[in-house]
């Protein structure tokens, strides 16, 4: 992998920096935390701009509506965009990080058409309807039933921590289409539309007070077979697609953002007396290190991931098993910089410490992704 930058590549940081230096001032402030119709509105507006300016999708393939840009050009964007405090993907991140993708690589050329346009252009938001209630971590012991009537599949079941779900127009919904088959046999991938009858979405909110999640009903939605991505009972193999995606590159700009914030907290331990504590320089000089060794493994993930047809390895594993103890240290670390006011139930500082909790279980829980680990990358047995 080859880590410098081209004359061309550093041209390119250039004009996304002069872009973002010009629009950026003028755009309206942000909305409420809990004011969800209006933090729609500003994401798919900031999408609508992304792509105006020819930078929505730049890494998706070009027959799939992006600019099929390098991987590394795809990294300086996220380097570039984070540096200058730019909005992050919001209430757009199922769409452009995980059904986008699995949809350019699986859907066929009717689905791609469909569903990838409204995306990019910032017209549309999906929702993710993996997780149930009984099934915690085991993906494949969903129990949402589909089933065949003519062109279409009968939903019903549950779904919980269903990101975005009360102002999603779309849902990549896992069903069981097969009762009898093998756990990992027997389910598929579908595009469900959330405005058909039949859907009761319930907000949940976190520890944090937020409600991006929610847990959705389903009794008796129909849902369009034409909406399925892959065959039939194959949504396990579609299923690993998304989640690769989902653990290889959704994470690559959250790297950025701790790289900056951790030069906050130096800058902060600088002012109000903490840095003469050689205990917590260590700690942070070990943080540096620990986030620069992570931006190298997405830059190798994504890199690898080009090479394999544009979708994420394994090593997605890797980079999310670490990243997510990573940033939960970063957050302990806030908390010996900033001392009592870490603990102000106010601040950015307690709101982000509170989510990082949930890294270690969003994507995959760490335990799952050590089993990944062992068992596709070491080639370890499987535990009994």
């Amino acid at each position: 992998m080859d880590l410098s930058y081209t004359p061309e590549e550093e041209e390119f940081r250039a004009r996304l920096g002069e872009w973002l230096t010009k629009v950026l001032p003028g755009l309206p402030p942000k909305p409420s935390p809990d004011d969800w119709p209006g933090r729609r509105a500003y994401d798919l507006g900031w999408q609508r701009m992304l792509y105006d300016a020819g930078y929505a999708g730049l890494h998706w393939p070009a027959d799939a509506g992006g600019r099929g840009a390098t991987p590394t050009q795809h990294l300086i964007f996220l380097e570039e965009t984070e540096k200058a405090g730019a909005p992050y993907v919001g209430a757009n991140f199922v769409g452009l990080l995980h059904a986008g993708p699995t949809i350019a690589a699986e859907g066929s050329a009717e689905q791609r058409a469909r569903w990838l346009p409204p995306v990019l252009r910032g017209e549309e938001v999906w929702c993710q309807g993996f997780s149930e209630p009984d099934a915690g971590s085991d993906l494949a012991a969903l129990r949402t039933r589909a089933r065949r009537d003519g062109d279409d599949y009968v939903v019903s079941g549950s779904k919980i921590w269903t990101s975005h779900a009360e102002v999603a127009d779309w849902c990549e919904l896992l069903v069981r289409t097969d009762a009898k088959a093998p756990r990992h046999r027997g389910i598929s991938w579908l595009a469900m539309p959330m405005d058909a009858p039949g859907i009761t979405v319930r907000p949940l909110r976190t520890l944090a007070g937020s409600t991006e999640f929610a847990e959705v009903f389903l009794d008796d939605v129909r849902v369009p077979v034409a909406n399925r991505v892959g065959e039939e009972n194959d949504g396990w193999r579609v299923t690993m697609v998304t989640l690769s995606f989902e653990r290889g590159t959704a994470f690559v700009g959250e790297v950025v953002a701790c790289r900056r914030v951790l030069g906050e907290l130096a800058r902060e331990a600088r002012k109000n007396g903490r840095w003469d504590d050689v205990v917590l320089r260590r700690r942070l000089g070990r943080l540096n290190a620990e986030f620069r060794a992570l931006w190298r493994l997405t830059q190798w993930n994504v890199s690898e991931s080009e090479r394999s047809g544009g979708v994420p390895g394994v090593g997605g594993s890797v980079f999310k098993l670490r990243y997510s103890r990573a940033r939960q240290d970063l957050y302990d670390a806030a908390a010996d910089v900033l001392g009592p006011e870490a603990l102000d139930l106010d601040s950015r500082w307690t709101l982000d410490r509170l989510s990082s909790l949930s890294y270690t279980i969003a994507a995959g829980t760490s335990q799952i992704q050590r089993n990944i680990v062992a068992e596709r990358i070491l080639g370890l047995p499987k535990g009994r």
